[in-house]
């Protein structure tokens, strides 16, 4: 599995702190599961998502490690005044598609993406994350998420990475307009592929740039498509043949 970093929160402002901030309703964590939500530019663009886990008057962020040194230095930023106390743990993350352990947390983005648990070791039960990814349309940190990435069009209200009522949070005015104002003109679906290609890879119709190939298992991909110019266009990336069910 990718590396994990787990931070903690602390004081007895974190719930409010985090719930000015990010995308999802963090109130949800009195019911006793984890949040999946993201943390946005005020231009509503993609910084970094996690998970956030109750863990008594704590509240843990479960993050890549690789955004977790710049998520954790933003935070700080935000803190100001409240009185909340960050700081890396040295917490690992297992996680399964079985029978979940006790103690264990079911994951927020699909039923099938399994449980993950919390403790003093890593690892996984060999289950196929990558096919499982791609079957639910599930973006990952530095594949198909990137600092231009919208979250909407990244698939998050299917997700339930986004809380609509919950008031306001950085990026939340872009990405209300984004959901009540427009109709989405480009964003990630799940691809039929004959071929491979790179990840990267820019998908064409009739010679016209229509999208970026992603992730991809067993001719099966993620893509992010302008819908407009791919429907029903017999579609390339590379060598390779996209398909698309508009």
């Amino acid at each position: 599995m990718s590396a994990r970093t787990i931070l903690s929160l602390t004081g007895p402002d974190t719930r409010d702190f985090l719930q000015g901030l990010v995308t999802n309703d963090v109130r949800k964590l009195d019911q006793g599961g984890l949040v999946y939500a993201a943390l946005l530019t005020p231009q509503g663009k993609y910084l970094a998502d996690f998970f956030l886990v109750p863990r008594g008057d704590a509240v843990l962020l479960d993050v890549a490690s690789d955004l977790a040194d710049g998520l954790l230095k933003r935070l700080t930023m935000y803190r100001l005044r409240a009185d909340v106390q960050i700081e890396k743990t040295d917490l690992q993350v297992q996680r399964g598609t079985g029978t979940a352990p006790v103690g264990a947390f079911a994951d927020p983005r699909h039923p099938d993406m399994g449980w993950r648990l919390y403790g003093a070791e890593d690892g996984d039960d060999g289950s196929n994350w990558q096919a499982l990814r791609i079957a639910h349309c599930i973006p990952e940190s530095g594949i198909e998420l990137t600092p231009d990435s919208y979250i909407l069009e990244a698939g998050f209200e299917a997700l339930n990475g986004v809380d609509f009522r919950k008031g306001c949070y950085v990026g939340q005015e872009v990405t209300a307009r984004m959901k009540h104002k427009t109709k989405l003109r480009k964003g990630l679906r799940v691809v039929s592929l004959e071929g491979t290609a790179p990840v990267g890879t820019e998908i064409t119709a009739d010679g016209k740039s229509v999208g970026t190939l992603f992730s991809q298992d067993k001719g099966r991909a993620i893509a992010y498509l302008r819908f407009d110019r791919a429907k029903d266009k017999v579609l390339y990336a590379g060598e390779a043949h996209v398909i698309w069910s508009a």
